[in-house]
């Protein structure tokens, strides 16, 4: 009796160790089927982030920063009246230390662009707090300066890269894992990023009335020193790798400058980086578009119309000065407008 009883235990326990081993195997081959899939998507965000990873798009100019680089930096208007291959890289909702780590990883499997545009906004000396849409890095944890930039924000990351299916169904809001499934069948996105563009096709949304009724004092852009050091290693690197760079402070409504009350003390330490690190500042808050409603959806963004203007006028600046060369930095202050 004792021995049949022993032994149902122990069959008991083999196939509790079997069911969690099974599920176990389960996972990490769902986890493997859902990196894979969205590794393999050509389209739309992910079909960027790929060609970055595999080493295919070994641009001459390069564009990167935040949502505002996205979608206001045609690249396709850039390259017809430079000549040279341009691709965007802007990251939608990214601080510095995102773009940082976006831009080491494409030089690390892309050749060398000969040069760098990187878009300015008020809130690039502000550090990350909280991550914006992670299923985006899911695939790419391996990539180490990517996973040490998420873990320096959130020291849970590691979980999303060793626990499977853990970032799919505890972190990502955005059900990225049914792209995963869909690129694992071959089924993709559709395309709305252009050589890394993101034309957007919005008209005035009428937010900006709201936001700036909330806040008639005006608002303060943090200056934190952990991005400071990120924005200075992103231009030491750059200098390191003698890759010309530009920081261009793309068009922002008019409006919405005259309420940021430190965008003084921003530009002053933006002016300081700049020549440190010989990357001069080229500034369109000035041009008279930066008035014209029609041209922006939101106060900070250009929407498709605006972006070829602005992009119209900053190519063909870009083919008189030919920065590339080396020249530029002497004549960065021909068009800067006071704040």
């Amino acid at each position: 009796m004792a021995t049949a009883l022993k032994r149902s235990r122990t069959c008991g326990l083999l196939r509790l160790i079997a069911f969690f081993l099974l599920v176990g195997g389960a996972s990490f081959a769902l986890h493997y089927v859902l990196n894979f899939g969205l590794r393999r998507i050509p389209t739309s965000e992910f079909g960027v982030s790929n060609q970055i990873m595999q080493g295919r798009i070994n641009a001459e100019i390069l564009i990167s920063g935040s949502s505002r680089a996205l979608s206001h930096y045609d690249s396709r208007i850039i390259e017809r009246a430079t000549g040279l291959k341009t691709f965007n890289i802007g990251r939608n909702a990214s601080q510095t230390d995102i773009q940082l780590a976006l831009l080491k990883t494409y030089l690390k499997h892309n050749t060398r662009p000969r040069l760098v545009i990187h878009n300015l906004d008020s809130f690039c000396f502000e550090a990350t707090h909280q991550i914006f849409d992670p299923g985006q890095y899911l695939p790419y944890l391996s990539e180490p300066e990517i996973l040490n930039a998420l873990l320096k924000i959130d020291p849970n990351v590691w979980k999303w890269k060793y626990v499977p299916l853990y970032g799919y169904t505890a972190q990502d809001m955005r059900l990225t894992w049914v792209l995963g499934i869909g690129g694992a069948i071959g089924v993709y996105p559709r395309e709305d990023l252009f050589q890394g563009f993101h034309p957007d096709y919005r008209r005035w949304t009428g937010d900006f009335d709201q936001f700036k009724a909330h806040n008639m004092d005006g608002v303060w852009f943090p200056i934190e020193s952990e991005a400071i050091r990120d924005f200075e290693e992103l231009l030491a690197l750059c200098r390191d790798k003698r890759i010309p760079v530009i920081l261009v402070y793309s068009p922002v409504y008019y409006e919405m400058q005259a309420l940021e009350r430190n965008r003084n003390k921003i530009f002053a330490k933006l002016r300081r980086l700049s020549e440190r690190y010989h990357a001069p500042i080229w500034d369109y808050c000035g041009l008279p578009m930066c008035r014209q409603r029609k041209l922006f959806y939101n106060s900070q963004h250009l929407n498709n119309e605006g972006a070829a203007v602005f992009s119209t006028d900053l190519a063909n600046r870009l083919t008189e000065e030919r920065p590339w060369e080396g020249k530029g930095f002497a004549r960065q202050e021909r068009d800067a407008v006071p704040h």
